[in-house]
């Protein structure tokens, strides 16, 4: 029997004929023709391939991002985008502004600003296909699980909504939570028409109690919280909102004087144990 092996096509390595134990581990499995040389193919040459293209897709993520916040921050230092802090937006909204709220509606939920324009520049993930399930448990892994974030989509349908809710010649403010997407958003305005145009610098995140016309007259800061974080109070928010707590204090707080009640229990049980062991 004929056997024609084009190695071009196939990465793997050639285990010569040994005997005894030495054939075993040098070869996994047996050639099926004692003499003959054992073709074994590489496990790795695949996961290398797959590898080098996953790092090369975060490089040039990474690299339209670097270009991106450059193109952002040349617009701002132009003037063509206005820079503003959170307690600036308040008396802005009285002179005529609006707002552009382009939070995801998870995050708008947690902090509603009356009368703003709601089109989020973002929506969650929602594709079940094993691509997009892999994506959604790579988000879960890489702080999902801490922060409460979930991989998102870019809303094609952002500048359509933009339009109908805003004119072209309105001043708008826009905003998100951290004040990254907000930047973003601004870009995408003035490429559209939009010429007055301010953006909200570090988010609401940096927004105090009354700066904003919140709904229920909730604290804003919270709005992007959750996860296990926002459940023990871990978070950036629950600090600046707790200046004058310890660490003691709050949800974290609470955590921790039940962990160190359930040590404080095991201990006294240890010393018991051994005492009575003694006696």
């Amino acid at each position: 029997m004929n056997t024609t092996m084009k190695a071009s096509k196939v990465t793997g390595r050639v285990c010569r004929p040994a005997s005894g134990v030495a054939q075993r581990r040098h070869c996994l499995g047996g050639s099926l023709y004692p003499g003959r040389p054992v073709f074994v193919p590489s496990r790795t040459a695949g996961s290398r391939a797959a590898g080098v293209a996953t790092r090369a897709a975060i490089d040039d993520a990474a690299k339209e991002m670097a270009d991106q916040m450059k193109r952002l921050e040349a617009q701002v230092a132009q003037g063509k985008i206005k820079a503003v802090n959170a307690a600036e937006v308040g008396s802005l909204l009285t002179n005529g502004w609006v707002l552009l709220d382009v939070r995801p509606p998870e995050e708008v939920t947690k902090g509603e600003i009356e009368g703003a324009v709601e089109v989020p520049l973002f929506v969650t993930d929602d594709d079940v296909s094993p691509g997009g399930l892999l994506k959604q448990m790579s988000a879960f892994g890489m702080g999902g699980w801490w922060l409460g974030n979930r991989h998102m989509k870019l809303n094609t349908r952002f500048m359509g909504s933009v339009r109908k809710g805003i004119p072209t010649d309105a001043s708008v403010i826009v905003a998100c939570q951290k004040g990254l997407r907000s930047l973003s958003a601004c870009e995408q305005l003035a490429k559209n028409g939009y010429s007055k145009v301010a953006w909200v610098t570090g988010g609401l995140d940096t927004a105090e109690p009354g700066d904003l016309p919140v709904a229920g007259n909730k604290d804003i800061r919270f709005a992007g919280n959750g996860g296990v974080s926002d459940f023990v109070g871990w978070t950036e928010a629950h600090r600046k909102a707790n200046k004058e707590q310890s660490v003691l204090d709050g949800p974290f707080g609470i955590v921790l004087k039940v962990a160190l009640g359930i040590l404080a229990l095991d201990f006294a049980s240890f010393v018991f144990d051994q005492i009575s062991q003694r006696t």
